[in-house]
């Protein structure tokens, strides 16, 4: 098969490729248009997020039978048109799920512990004790929203900290796990200290947390996304950590990353929006550059779900 890598991945998804036979090309300059004019000629893709396969490139598929996200999230493919093609679509969330858990449990600790700015004062020479005294994660109910590969990684990581755990998922049936519990939203929205989010990015989750969804939340809260930037509204977060609604956010993804989420959006002059100057200066915000699932070990887990999900959809074609 002629399997083109629009991004680049681990080294052994290549590898693997190459030794089944298969013919790869390394395509990780190729602008849109590029991939376009080949895509007639393949027989499978592996993306991660730098070039959409919207409708209009997939329409001029005639040998493609499948296409391999390094990753979980799958909003840069348009899966149901691919589908309605026959054309496989593979992702692999089980590559990443432990990266992404401990990340979130890592933003919390340092959120609630005051570690990030106690660094800095450290450094800067101030020695201060009773302003950054810190909060436990022991006792605490913490809310999550999505209880698939991340949810539930994320839920196994906190289950050492004698936490109570709140799990809802609109399209899950059973969880399987004795140890969190299977609530509604409004159980979260009463009880949650905290809240975490692991949601794809879709049409119902587009800027699901807003203020209207703050609102309901009976406790002031601290709030984690590691799901998807435009799965918050970020105006409403702010606003909320502004009135004490929310006591403080850990943010691995934001509002204004370009689809590629390798840099920020060219398309928008956000860098004077006061919503993000309010987000980069406040110590009651955690910021990293949408890494949570991005480690040496999950990039290796990845490709290794990858070689074994291609070859599972390769022999039953």
């Amino acid at each position: 098969m002629k399997i083109l890598f629009i991004d680049a991945c681990h080294p052994l998804l290549f590898e693997a490729l190459i030794a089944d036979g298969h013919h790869c090309i390394e395509g990780y300059n190729l602008s849109y248009d590029e991939v376009s004019k080949m895509i007639p000629n393949l027989n499978g893709i592996i993306i991660r997020s730098r070039i959409p396969l919207d409708k209009k490139i997939l329409e001029k598929t005639e040998n493609l039978l499948f296409i391999a996200r390094a990753g979980a999230g799958m909003e840069n493919i348009d899966v149901c048109f691919a589908e309605s093609k026959n054309i496989k679509c593979i992702n692999s969330p089980e590559g990443n799920r432990d990266a992404v858990g401990e990340h979130a449990t890592g933003m919390l600790l340092s959120l609630l512990n005051n570690l990030n700015r106690a660094d800095q004062q450290v450094r800067n020479g101030e020695w201060i004790r009773e302003e950054n005294r810190g909060h436990e994660l022991q006792g605490k109910k913490v809310g999550i929203i999505g209880f698939g590969n991340m949810g539930s990684s994320f839920a196994s990581k906190l289950q050492g900290f004698d936490c109570k755990i709140l799990a809802y998922d609109k399209y899950k049936k059973s969880f399987g796990n004795v140890l969190v519990k299977e609530s509604s939203l409004q159980e979260i929205f009463n009880e949650a200290d905290i809240l975490s989010i692991h949601v794809p990015l879709t049409d119902e989750t587009e800027y699901f947390i807003d203020d209207a969804f703050l609102e309901k939340f009976k406790k002031e809260v601290y709030f984690i996304n590691t799901s998807r930037g435009k799965c918050v509204r970020t105006d409403d977060l702010v606003k909320n950590i502004k009135s004490g609604k929310v006591l403080g956010a850990c943010l691995d993804v934001i509002e204004y990353e370009d689809l590629s989420f390798e840099k920020f959006s060219g398309k928008s002059n956000f860098f004077e929006n006061p919503s993000w100057q309010f987000l980069i200066k406040s110590d009651k915000v955690i910021l990293s550059p949408h890494i949570a699932g991005w480690t040496f070990e999950s990039n290796e887990k990845i490709a290794k779900t990858l070689v074994a999900k291609i070859r599972e959809a390769i022999a039953v074609l």
